[in-house]
């Protein structure tokens, strides 16, 4: 049998434990260090995801490769979170791609493309993400994968651009 065409090309699997020292030497990449804070609390940071209610740490694979680290987060589920006042439902993400080789050629894009398709079959009516305003490579890669920008704020995350995609399809 012929593999199908439409078939998912990336397999997002939950963080273990075992892959925060993978992590942690992507967060020393000078294309991933620029964009993320110190690795030593960041890594807490995901350790506490993988059991947290309102975070979902994923390790991206491709071809059974670990090729990035994907968070989903609900802001609504958050005391004081900046984006609580995003419809409710709204769901935001977080992408990082590790290995230097695979930035540049389509990956982001395609991930988010890939991982929004499955928040909007499970129910998300929005998805928001929030790259930095000088990171111009992931605005180009968000905007790529549908996002738009619908607001710029400054928070306890700092400076962002916040982009969203909606399930409802997007013409603006």
């Amino acid at each position: 049998m012929a593999p199908r065409n439409d078939a998912p090309r990336y397999v997002f699997r939950p963080v273990s434990e075992a892959d925060l020292p993978r992590i942690a030497g992507w967060l020393a990449e000078p294309h991933v260090a620029a964009w993320w804070d110190d690795p030593e609390v960041e890594i807490a940071a995901i350790r506490d995801h993988i059991d947290s209610v309102s975070v979902e740490p994923l390790i991206v694979e491709l071809s059974g490769k670990p090729i990035a680290y994907l968070q989903s987060y609900d802001p609504h589920l958050e005391d004081d979170h900046p984006y609580a006042d995003q419809p409710f439902g709204t769901l935001g993400i977080d992408l990082t791609i590790g290995p230097p080789e695979m930035v540049g050629i389509g990956h982001g894009s395609a991930i988010v493309r890939q991982f929004v398709e499955e928040l909007f079959d499970e129910g998300a009516p929005r998805v928001v993400i929030d790259p930095h305003p000088d990171n111009a490579r992931a605005i180009r890669a968000y905007e790529k994968a549908g996002f738009r920008e619908i607001d710029r704020r400054s928070s306890v995350y700092g400076d962002v651009v916040l982009m969203a995609v909606d399930a409802e399809g997007d013409d603006a």
